[in-house]
C-alpha cells in the first residue's frame, strides 16, 4: 500500500515537471496569445459598434414635399430608404423626384437607384437615371453625377454621360437639360454609337424631343463612319432619328474602302429601310486610280456600291 502511494506521488511529481517544461518552452506563444486576445475582442467590439453607428438615422418609405411661401407644392421626393450621416450627405435609395407647376400639374419625373441630398437642398443622382418630361418623353441616362436645379429648371452633369436612345447610345463629357423646353446639350466630345454599327464623332450636340421629334444637331466638325465608308464634314451634322436622315454640313469628303474619294458639300445620308444612301445636290468630285469625274449632283448607294454622278458630268480616264 505504501509502495502504491509512493508511485502515485512520483507520477504526480513527474506530471508537474513535464508541465513546467512545456510552459517554459512555449512561454512566448502563450504570452502572444494572451497579448492578442484583448485587441481581437476590442476589434470585434469596434466593428459591431461601427455597424450600429454607420448612420444617424434610417427611414423606410421616405417622403418629402417642398412648398413655396404661398403653400404651392414645388416638388416631392420619395425613396425606399433614407440614411442620414454626421459628416456626409444624406443617402437615398430607389429615389423618385417629381416637380409641379403653379397649377399643381405634374412636370418632370426623375428616378434613380441612388442619390445624395446636400444640406443646401441640391440633389446628386448617380447610376442609372430615368427622366420623364412633362410631354411624356422618357430619357434614360447613365452617369456618375447628375444634379437637378429646381429653381432654374435645369438638369446638369459635369461627368461623363451615356444617353440611351432607342437605336443608339450617345456618350458625352457632360450635359445640360432644360425641363420646360425638353431640350438638351451634350457637352464636349460626343460619340454616337448606332445599333447598326455606324459611329459618329462630333462635339457639343444639341438635342430636342419637343412635340415627339428626335433632332440632334452640332455645328462642329464631324466624322461619320460605317462599315465601308468614312465621311468628314467640316460644319456639323443634323440628324432626324424619326426619319432616319443624317445631314452632314459644309464641305464633305467621302472615303471609300476601295481607296476612292468623293468631295462635295451638304451631304444627305438616308438610313431608312436599313439602307445607306448618300445624296448631294452640290458640285461633286469623284476620284479613283483610273478616273476623275466632276458633276453637279451625286447619288451613292453604300450597300450596293453603286455611284451615280449627274448634271454636266465631266470625266477624265487615265
Amino acid at each position: 500500500m505504501a509502495l502504491f502511494q509512493t508511485k502515485k506521488i512520483q507520477s504526480f511529481i513527474v506530471f508537474i515537471i513535464v508541465l513546467v517544461v512545456i510552459l517554459w518552452v512555449f512561454q512566448d506563444n502563450f504570452l502572444k496569445l494572451l497579448a492578442f486576445q484583448k485587441p481581437i475582442e476590442q476589434l470585434v467590439s469596434i466593428n459591431e459598434e461601427s455597424k450600429e453607428t454607420a448612420y444617424l438615422e434610417k427611414i423606410d418609405n421616405f417622403l418629402l414635399k417642398e412648398y413655396s411661401k404661398d403653400q404651392v407644392l414645388l416638388h416631392s421626393i420619395q425613396a425606399t430608404t433614407y440614411y442620414s450621416y454626421k459628416n456626409s450627405p444624406v443617402q437615398l435609395l430607389d429615389v423618385e423626384v417629381k416637380t409641379f407647376n403653379e397649377a399643381q400639374k405634374e412636370g418632370l419625373v426623375l428616378t434613380s437607384n441612388r442619390a445624395e441630398m446636400l444640406k443646401s437642398g441640391e440633389m446628386f443622382f448617380n447610376g442609372e437615371v430615368n427622366i420623364q418630361t412633362k410631354t411624356g418623353v422618357s430619357h434614360e441616362l447613365d452617369t456618375e453625377s447628375l444634379i437637378v436645379l429646381t429653381n432654374s429648371g435645369k438638369i446638369k452633369s459635369n461627368k461623363e454621360v451615356t444617353y440611351l436612345g432607342e437605336t443608339a447610345r450617345i456618350i458625352s463629357e457632360g450635359m445640360e437639360m432644360s425641363i420646360e423646353s425638353d431640350t438638351m446639350y451634350l457637352n464636349g466630345v460626343v460619340k454616337i454609337l448606332e445599333d447598326s454599327g455606324v459611329t459618329i464623332d462630333t462635339m457639343n450636340l444639341y438635342t430636342s424631343h419637343n412635340a415627339g421629334e428626335k433632332i440632334y444637331k452640332s455645328k462642329e466638325a464631324t466624322v461619320y463612319q460605317s462599315k465601308d465608308t468614312i465621311v468628314n464634314a467640316d460644319s456639323g451634322i443634323d440628324i432626324d432619328m424619326n426619319l432616319r436622315l443624317i445631314k452632314l454640313l459644309g464641305k464633305v469628303e467621302v472615303l471609300n474602302s476601295s481607296g476612292s474619294t468623293l468631295n462635295s458639300s451638304n451631304l444627305l445620308i438616308d438610313q431608312s429601310n436599313d439602307g445607306e444612301v448618300l445624296k448631294s445636290n452640290s458640285s461633286s468630285h469623284f476620284k479613283s486610280n483610273s478616273v476623275d469625274i466632276k458633276a453637279k449632283k451625286m447619288h451613292y448607294d453604300a450597300v450596293t456600291k453603286k455611284l451615280e454622278l449627274m448634271n454636266k458630268v465631266v470625266a477624265v480616264y487615265e
